[in-house]
């Protein structure tokens, strides 16, 4: 990388903290999720099986992908902004690209949970009969398919002109492109290579930018962790009662 991270300003959004923490998790929820659910064929029909035959490992290999895809954007921010110091236009036309085709995904997985409910409330053939009745209906996300594919190629060319990553890791981040789009699509080898180059690419940047200023109080950063977990406790019983 061509540029020192302690020089940064400490006032930018997402944040260092943010963004560093998104950098190390996010990929690596990605990647589990692909793990997990590797061992069953990707065709829709296939995972709704699967999910009637193994339903708690296939509820969380899809928590931890769409975890993963969600606490990705901060990320996908922290990475534009490092390439925007040389490379404004690539920053930001693969930044927007890439986030855009993250809510593309966060969609699709609001349809595997409905898909999968039905599973549950009604039976595996008839679930199965009224996905494959309704797959390929139209929705306005259905424009944002090319920003999914697109959007981490031009992010990777952005990431190796301007220096913040090496040819490798801009090839790993741009493998991205590669991971399967749709409603139910379920792991491959190809998905696994992809979710595993974006872990090459982004965990050592997001602990170079957490080590790259001025540490905090070990008081503060509990402080900040207690508050974040109890935030996300509140949030999950208030989703329950919703």
């Amino acid at each position: 990388m061509n540029k020192n991270l302690s020089d940064w300003e400490e006032d930018w959004f997402p944040g260092r903290w943010v963004g560093g923490v998104s950098l190390v998790i996010a990929p690596l929820l990605l990647l589990a999720g692909e793990l997990l659910r590797f061992p069953f064929d990707f065709f829709f029909p296939s995972q709704l099986k699967a999910f009637d035959q193994h339903p708690v490992q296939l509820t969380t290999a899809y928590s931890l992908f769409l975890s993963g895809n969600i606490l990705l954007w901060p990320a996908i921010g922290t990475v534009a902004k490092l390439i925007g110091r040389s490379k404004p236009g690539w920053a930001v036309w693969g930044g927007t690209l890439v986030i855009l085709g993250l809510f593309a995904r966060t969609f699709h997985y609001g349809i595997n949970h409905l898909a999968f409910q039905l599973v549950r409330v009604q039976n595996l053939e008839q679930a199965t009969k009224a996905v494959a009745d309704s797959y390929g209906a139209f929705h306005v996300v259905s424009v944002l398919s090319g920003a999914i594919m697109a959007g981490w190629v031009v992010l990777a060319i952005g990431a190796y002109q301007s220096g913040t990553l090496g040819l490798i890791r801009s090839v790993a981040l741009g493998a991205m492109s590669a991971l399967m789009l749709g409603v139910l699509k379920g792991s491959s080898a190809v998905s696994v290579l992809a979710t595993s180059g974006l872990c090459v690419a982004l965990i050592p940047l997001g602990f170079k930018v957490l080590t790259g200023g001025p540490k905090p109080e070990i008081r503060t950063v509990l402080l900040w962790s207690a508050g974040m977990i109890a935030l996300v406790v509140g949030m999950y019983f208030f989703g329950q009662a919703g």
